[in-house]
């Protein structure tokens, strides 16, 4: 039945309405699902291809219709055609936040009508959040396409039954209420505000009643069920085939955890609010497969310039080619990565990005200026064993102090063997202050910072 019958009729269905009204989200989720299903198998050569034409056709809309773009050729005495590959955007300037909130209403597209703009705000776990928009009922289209097609490598189908611990509140504490279903029932949706010790027990309980396949969660709250699990010699969900972990940095020592306690597969991606990058993990590998359908990446270092040569480290700038209400063209997203040249047995030709170091607020400044990544740092040593929580805090250089959540047993015999670990693992320019606190808050999306950093970090200290 035509749309366009349905909307002549005096009384129409409302469910039937509502039905329609989905319509372009289901094809913009179609068309990108449909193309990664031919294009993750392509060559290089045709990847290359694809990316060019799509620049092309992004550079031409933005000079065409976004005023900021426009001011912004002009000023270089640029024209698209003058960016023929993705190699020549170093010929444009980079996006930072701060551009994007001083120049927000010159970046939307002036093509698009008002109803077609939907304001999003990021969290500003850096420290500056930004606005800016996705094309409304499109743009969290495509991502899910994007999104099914990383969740396929390890089996995901719509109708798996997904635990879902993502920083939701289900409802006020008093309540006890900790979760929800949706989807029809295919998910369920618990609250990670409440995961203490007195309730937990009753989360595992009900994870294993609803018998999932998959968690679907942030690291550091799967870590708080795994920890207590192992503690308390709680056996494995026997249902879960994945742990789906996304939207912080996954850190070596969270990976063995969780693959330790679940006794599956943990798979992870990285990503952004902002939708300028996406990559994620295969069946193969742990290294992130870049969708070069999603976006251009770029890797820079200190100088601004691409870095080179095996296990070089940058910071990573981004070009989303998909969102054209409000395009973000070079994007420097503070987040560090080293890529690798290698070609993953899986046989995508996608570029791969060898580890994601995290968000330059996550690294650790010693007495002599250098940087030290919070990601190799082993959080399940000994010294950690009598530790309920733990957040690191950073304002003066060459100091850090550890907030620490006690469990019963904790003793100054710890609190030795913390700081003796640290100093192991950080250096001699690093003076480590252990202080004790009841808790430790997550942001207000539910996200857990092992790193508060409050010292300027930039590229040009790495």
């Amino acid at each position: 039945m035509k749309a366009g019958f349905i909307a002549t009729r005096s009384r129409a269905n409302p469910l039937t309405m509502k039905a329609l009204s989905l319509v372009p989200s289901y094809r913009a989720y179609r068309e990108i699902y449909t193309l990664l299903q031919r294009s993750q198998w392509w060559s290089k050569e045709e990847l290359a291809a694809y990316q060019t034409q799509a620049l092309s056709r992004l550079l031409e809309h933005a000079y065409e219709h976004v005023p900021y773009y426009r001011r912004v050729f002009r000023e270089r005495g640029l024209v698209p055609a003058d960016i023929a590959t993705p190699a020549d955007l170093v010929h444009l300037p980079f996006l930072t936040k701060e551009i994007v909130q001083a120049n927000l209403p010159d970046l939307k597209a002036r093509n698009y009508p008002e109803s077609a703009f939907e304001y999003v705000r990021t969290s500003g776990s850096t420290g500056t959040p930004m606005g800016f928009y996705y094309e409304k009922g499109v743009s969290r289209a495509r991502e899910w396409a994007f999104m099914k097609t990383q969740w396929d490598r390890v089996g995901y189908r719509f109708t798996d039954r997904c635990v879902v611990l993502r920083g939701h509140v289900v409802d006020a504490a008093s309540s006890g209420t900790y979760w929800k279903k949706a989807l029809f029932g295919r998910w369920l949706i618990m609250s990670s505000h409440q995961m203490t010790e007195e309730a937990l027990p009753a989360y595992i309980d009900r994870i294993r009643r609803f018998k999932p396949r998959f968690i679907h969660a942030y690291p550091s709250t799967a870590v708080i069920l795994a920890r207590y699990m192992r503690e308390h010699d709680i056996e494995p969900f026997p249902t879960v085939k994945a742990v789906l972990c996304g939207s912080e940095n996954l850190y070596p020592w969270q990976r063995s955890l969780l693959t330790e306690v679940f006794g599956c597969r943990v798979f992870s991606w990285y990503g952004n609010s902002e939708q300028t990058v996406l990559a994620g993990e295969c069946e193969e590998s742990t290294h992130y497969h870049i969708f070069p359908e999603y976006g251009i990446v770029e890797l820079i270092g200190k100088d601004c310039r691409p870095v080179r040569g095996p296990g070089a480290m940058g910071e990573v700038v981004a070009t989303n080619l998909t969102n054209y209400v409000c395009p973000l063209i070079r994007y420097r997203t503070m987040d560090v990565a080293v890529a690798t040249e290698k070609q993953c047995s899986c046989g995508r030709g996608y570029p791969l990005l060898e580890k994601v170091e995290g968000r330059l607020q996550e690294f650790i400044v010693t007495r002599g200026g250098h940087l030290i990544s919070v990601t190799p740092i082993n959080y399940e040593s000994g010294a950690f064993e009598n530790i309920r929580q733990f957040q690191m805090y950073q304002e003066e250089i060459g100091e850090l102090i550890m907030k620490v959540v006690r469990k019963p047993a904790y003793t100054e015999k710890d609190t030795r063997q913390l700081t003796r670990e640290l100093r192991w693992q950080l250096g001699d320019e690093v003076n480590v202050h252990v202080r004790f606190v009841d808790e430790i808050p997550r942001t207000e999306g539910g996200k857990f910072r092992y790193l508060i950093q409050k010292l300027p970090i930039t590229l040009g200290d790495l």
